[in-house]
């Protein structure tokens, strides 16, 4: 079992900057991708950024240029560094470990999600 962690959310006015974290406890080893996911009200969960045990990123369309996911190197701590943030960017922000299991199987565990609000 994997337990995510969000904290950093909060309220902050557009065009400025904000960071996530994401803890993460428990059976840390084979976790092979963590990523941030976003749900804004009436609308679907969507990948904002992801990053591999071996440090390969992947971006939203929407966030590439102004977003950075970054992680530890023992997977325990997973950041999201937003800056030139927008009124659309205001979402339910949740953490996701996909880790292989001792069967091979992948399994997924997600967070609760901290809130990020931008004000226009």
């Amino acid at each position: 079992q994997v337990q995510l962690v969000e904290s950093g959310g909060g309220l902050v006015q557009a065009g400025g900057s904000l960071s996530l974290s994401c803890a993460a406890s428990g059976s840390l080893s084979r976790i092979t991708t963590m990523a941030w996911y976003r749900q804004a009200p009436g609308k679907s969960r969507d990948l904002v950024a992801s990053i591999t045990s071996g440090g390969s990123t992947n971006y939203a369309d929407s966030v590439q240029g102004r977003f950075r996911v970054s992680r530890d190197n023992a997977m325990t701590t997973m950041s999201l560094h937003m800056n030139n943030v927008q009124p659309e960017d205001t979402a339910l922000y949740f953490c996701r470990a996909e880790r292989l299991d001792e069967l091979g199987v992948h399994r997924d565990y997600w967070g609760k999600g901290t809130q990020v609000t931008v004000s226009s």
